[in-house]
């Protein structure tokens, strides 16, 4: 079966306010079709990412304001989709980028047009993969970790005028960060494709900060990972909010109470309004017994700290998030 007769999928749609009846800010489906791309090398090599031609004279191939043009017209509404993605996340693995713009497919087809259409597009360098995998043993494309390439960054300064973040070889600390977050994002993806909740509206990484003022008028950032709000059932009258935090046991306690007590903050300025967000602590690590031994500590910190209230942070290990949030916030 061709990409076309797949790729038939509802448009994303992002024009919602809160508080109103509103549907899912992502339907996270293929967007538009490949039909005008097939004279492109979808077959190319899929564990691999396409280096910039070189000429003769050994320099690497610079592109040209009409190459780039030509670039962003063969894109597809789901290529551009894909592309902002990656940009918001930073990194995502093909598996997160599958679940995201191709769930609605049969996993196996979804599969293999996912990798058809990252190699492509790493092929044009839109975008390009870290030359280290995610999963250790993963064979093939299936581990490759994306960013954006080159291309990828004109097009989007081009087209939206959207700041290019800086990029050098990544830690492995900050990669494993990242990957985390969007870990977390396609969970509650998934669970809206089963119908286990709406996901109203998602702000990822800096979109999610929070600006507000501190005593003498200090300006301060609160820095989530994650800003949800979700709806449980879905076409629930009522909305949650949710703060995520990613704890990948690579801080210290304190700094963690310290993250805490910036929430507390901002809580009491009251520049969310009347309904203040659930802070979820989704905790990571090597082994269950190291898992267990830093929820324990966490909670017992908390309980030890008196000017914070136990309300409003839950913690949780990833396979609590979902059944959390559908169970809705109880602030």
């Amino acid at each position: 079966m061709n990409d076309s007769s797949k790729d038939s999928l509802p448009q994303d749609n992002t024009d919602h306010r809160f508080g109103s009846r509103i549907e899912p800010t992502q339907k996270y489906g293929v967007t538009t079709g490949d039909s005008g791309l097939r004279d492109t090398n979808d077959g190319a090599h899929l564990s691999t990412t396409t280096r910039a031609s070189v000429g003769r004279s050994g320099n690497r191939h610079r592109t040209r304001v009409r190459d780039l043009g030509a670039v962003a017209v063969r894109l597809s509404q789901r290529d551009w989709a894909i592309l902002n993605s990656v940009a918001t996340h930073r990194f995502l693995t093909v598996r997160h980028i599958q679940i995201l713009h191709f769930g609605e497919l049969a996993p196996g087809a979804a599969r293999r047009i996912t990798q058809r259409v990252l190699a492509r597009l790493r092929q044009w360098r839109v975008l390009a993969a870290l030359p280290r995998r995610v999963g250790g043993t993963v064979a093939g494309s299936d581990g490759l970790t994306h960013h954006v390439d080159e291309i990828g960054w004109r097009l989007l300064q081009h087209g939206s005028g959207r700041v290019r973040r800086r990029f050098n070889d990544p830690s492995t600390r900050f990669v494993d960060h990242q990957l985390a977050i969007a870990d977390a994002h396609t969970a509650v993806v998934v669970a809206q494709q089963a119908e286990k909740l709406e996901l109203v509206s998602c702000d990822i990484d800096s979109q999610a900060w929070r600006h507000y003022l501190g005593l003498g008028g200090a300006r301060l950032q609160l820095k989530p990972d994650l800003y949800l709000e979700t709806s449980s059932p879905p076409a629930s009258d009522y909305i949650d909010l949710w703060f995520i935090e990613i704890d990948r046991g690579t801080e210290s306690i304190p700094v963690l109470l310290g993250k805490c007590r910036d929430y507390v903050t901002y809580y009491r300025t009251g520049s969310h309004g009347n309904e203040f967000p659930q802070v979820l602590w989704l905790l990571h690590a090597a082994t269950p017994e190291r898992l267990d031994n830093r929820r324990q500590a966490l909670t017992a910190a908390l309980a030890a700290d008196k000017t914070l209230p136990a309300s409003l942070f839950q913690i949780l290990t990833p396979d609590q998030l979902i059944p959390t949030i559908t169970k809705g916030a109880a602030l």
